[in-house]
């Protein structure tokens, strides 16, 4: 990728938001009786992360004009971010109850603010300066935020920008899972970087994720560059045209689940700014999960960008054809 003379490495489009999280594990709400409050959403979780590594991120979200929006708008602020992108709007903040999970989070959101991003956030000049435009199923999950994102997205490919996208659908989020497979591969067409889960596909087209390289071959026809089938404990698969290769999970003392997706995705993508091949991009991305894995909450404010690359001389892998 040759981004030269753009002053921003990665765009963040999409919901900022408050995450609740039980402070036990539990597979369920029923036995939960205590939430810890935390800074969430996918796109700000992933641009925070990116922040942490060095890179010089933009948030576009938009928050309610009430008190959780106004300490989210001090949070990031205190991170670093320009807040100028962050629009305060009359609906409430969005709130998501969050199971603390070894394993899979199960969730329920209260959705407001997330989906009002207006065309006025994402403008030609901000477009033109950005290297990567990410965003997520769930702010495309709602207008008007899908169809300014949609549009935006359009724009920035045409000024060389390069789209990235979690394809993270949840029919709690997004019912319609005919129109949530056409809008993203709408997105996707465009040369997208993309990443999906297993328990992500399984959500979107309804059957079990048994081929991750049929699942990458998928959006490969779509008209995806680069795509990353994430496979929980036993690793992940990440494809290009020129072919594919596996990379293992190792083990970890997993503290806690949430976010442990974007930890891996701001990994992947940070290296792929630097220069880095695929596989090690994956590696890149294991090491930030794994970071992400073992603590509760936010990461630290800084990590060292090289301590992602220190698996880089041992890399195991099996390459597919």
């Amino acid at each position: 990728m040759n981004f030269s003379n753009k002053t921003i490495d990665v765009l963040s489009v999409g919901e900022l938001l408050i995450d609740l999280i039980s402070t036990d594990f539990a597979e369920t709400f029923e036995g939960v009786e205590n939430f810890k409050r935390i800074p969430g959403g996918s796109p700000a979780n992933l641009g925070m992360n990116m922040m942490r590594l060095g890179n010089r991120v933009r948030l576009v979200a938009c928050v309610g004009q009430d008190a959780m929006g106004g300490y989210l708008s001090d949070y990031v602020q205190s991170l670093g971010f320009d807040t100028d992108s962050i629009l305060r709007v009359p609906q409430p903040t969005t709130l998501i109850l969050v199971t603390r999970s070894q394993k899979v989070s199960d969730f329920e959101a209260y959705r407001g603010a997330d989906c009002q991003i207006s065309a006025s956030q994402l403008s030609d000049e901000m477009l033109s300066q950005t290297k990567i435009f990410h965003t997520t199923c769930f702010a495309l999950s709602k207008k008007p935020a899908q169809t300014n994102i949609l549009n935006a997205a359009k724009k920035a490919t045409e000024l060389g920008c390069q789209l990235s996208i979690d394809a993270n659908y949840a029919q709690k989020i997004w019912q319609n899972r005919k129109e949530a497979r056409k809008m993203v591969a709408e997105y996707v067409s465009n040369g997208a970087f993309v990443k999906i889960s297993e328990v992500d596909w399984e959500r979107l087209y309804g059957s079990p994720l048994t081929n991750p390289k049929a699942a990458a071959e998928h959006f490969l026809d779509l008209g995806a560059s680069e795509v990353c089938v994430t496979l929980g404990g036993d690793g992940c698969y990440v494809a290009a045209a020129t072919g594919g290769s596996f990379l293992p999970a190792r083990k970890v003392a997993v503290k806690d689940t949430t976010g442990a997706g974007d930890a891996f995705w701001s990994g992947y993508l940070t290296a792929r700014l630097d220069g880095h091949e695929l596989l090690e991009a994956a590696t890149a991305g294991r090491r930030m999960a794994e970071l992400k894995l073992a603590h509760f909450g936010p990461l630290p404010k800084t990590i060292e960008r090289l301590k992602i690359y220190e698996d880089f001389q041992h890399l195991a892998s099996t390459r597919i054809k």
